[in-house]
């Protein structure tokens, strides 16, 4: 018999944070490698090392390329990691640009908190810089999906198209026999750029996301919705405001709201997409037309449409702008970026219209705009919130229960054990009495850091 042992160093009772450690006789594993995002406590996570021998680890393997997944690598390889970092090409170019500007901000962050003294660390340290982010980049190499690609004599690993953001996969890894399935981040059937997920149709052992386990998507019609915000906007004279996520559900509105504009459901309302993030992240989908269904044509056309703001000075360019307008800019959930900025000016007046877009998780600003509240702390100081707040679910990037649950149906044996990952308790707890009901596997729902040991036979 051979012990695997498995650690939930992330994403275990909390959605963010991915990071799995596999250990076995001749190879050490990490499936993703993100920062934990939201709660403070959670954040405060992020600080510590690792409590594994970070040296030791031979592989890590990326679902895609979002922060809460690739975001904590360079303090990884701070901690002395050597090994190979695989992902499809797509998601590689992703996790460059999103630790690009991750260290960027982090170096800004501390950089104003020094000059503003508003950090209880004396003087407040980057989590990591751009040197550290460049030097993490020599250990990637990019994989091709759907074949089987040996680490070793025991141990092989394929990468299979998942939707959710551009190079996007879950990861099948085959451990002395035995098939252990990640999810990474499901994403949606007919979703509006990006072709539906695949489906695995085997797994002895699974784990899964839950981020949507105990909700529906609502059958929302999104372009009416946003024709209708736009209107309102344009005849109040006021500005829309997009927090958006850089990858995919920026592009997805862009492509939206050009779909309105050609319809002629809006009028020609200056849209600004202000988000150097987001704008790199349109050349990866240049780069990688066959990843999504838009031509490269069509693709070109859309852009022309939008206003691609390239400084810092053209942001305040923008907020001074006195005509009715739509700003999309990072981040989605309010965590940082170019988006606070506009917060500062433009929250605390009626004429303003923020439209959150898809998941928003606990203990973000995003979060406390949907719950209501009646002031946001931005950068130490407290704005009140004058703002209205519009919400659109159907944007989300992720598979609602009922997506999760079909993505499973393809799965011919039995599963010995279903891990239920990234997702809030009362979601998890739901997908888990769904998932015995309907298909008698067991699921358990790991807390953080707890260790699990599986054997199998040689």
């Amino acid at each position: 018999m051979t012990n695997i042992s498995i650690q939930f160093l992330g994403a275990a009772s909390t959605v963010t944070g991915s990071k799995f450690y596999i250990q076995t006789p001749e190879h050490t594993l990490l499936i993703d490698c993100g920062m934990f995002q939201g709660l403070k406590s959670l954040r405060e996570e992020n600080w510590k090392p690792l409590p594994v021998e970070v040296s030791a680890i031979d592989t890590i393997l990326l679902t895609h390329g979002h922060l809460d997944h690739t975001g904590y690598i360079p303090r990884l390889v701070q901690q002395g990691f050597q090994g190979t970092i695989y992902g499809t090409a797509p998601t590689l170019a992703v996790t460059k640009i999103i630790l690009e500007d991750s260290a960027k901000i982090h170096e800004e962050e501390a950089e104003k908190a020094n000059q503003e003294k508003y950090s209880k660390h004396q003087p407040a340290l980057p989590f990591y810089t751009r040197s550290d982010v460049e030097k993490s980049l020599t250990f990637f190499k990019a994989v091709e999906t759907d074949f089987w690609k040996p680490i070793t004599k025991h141990i092989r690993v394929r990468f299979c198209y998942n939707g959710h953001i551009i190079g996007s996969t879950y990861i099948e890894l085959e451990l002395y026999g035995k098939r252990f399935v990640f999810s990474g981040d499901i994403g949606r059937v007919n979703d509006s750029l990006l072709y539906s997920p695949q489906k695995p149709k085997r797994a002895d052992y699974l784990f899964l996301e839950s981020t949507y386990g105990n909700r529906l998507h609502p059958q929302e019609d999104s372009t009416a919705i946003l024709s209708k915000i736009i209107n309102q906007v344009i005849q109040e004279r006021g500005t829309l405001i997009i927090p958006s996520f850089a990858v995919e559900r920026m592009q997805t509105l862009m492509f939206l709201l050009w779909n309105l504009y050609e319809q002629n459901k809006i009028p020609n309302i200056p849209i600004f997409v202000d988000s150097p993030m987001g704008t790199n992240v349109l050349s990866v989908f240049e780069q990688f037309s066959d990843w999504h269904r838009l031509s490269p044509q069509s693709f070109r056309r859309m852009k022309k449409r939008f206003y691609i703001t390239q400084s810092y000075a053209d942001t305040w360019k923008t907020i001074d702008n006195p005509r009715p307008k739509i700003v999309m800019a990072g981040s989605g959930m309010l965590t940082g970026g170019r988006v606070l900025t506009y917060l500062q000016h433009y929250i605390d007046k009626s004429t303003t219209r923020i439209l959150m877009v898809g998941y928003q998780a606990e203990g973000t600003r995003g979060r406390q705009l949907l719950e209501g509240a009646h002031e946001l702390k931005i950068y130490g100081k407290y704005y009140p919130v004058k703002a209205q707040i519009h919400h659109l679910e159907s944007l989300s990037a992720h598979a609602d229960q009922r997506g999760i649950l079909d993505w499973l149906e393809n799965i011919t044996n039995n599963v010995q054990d279903v891990f239920l990952i990234h997702g809030e308790p009362t979601a998890q707890d739901m997908l888990r009495v769904k998932i015995r009901d309907r298909f008698g596997w067991r699921v358990s729902i790991p807390k953080l850091y707890e260790k699990k040991t599986i054997r199998v036979s040689d």
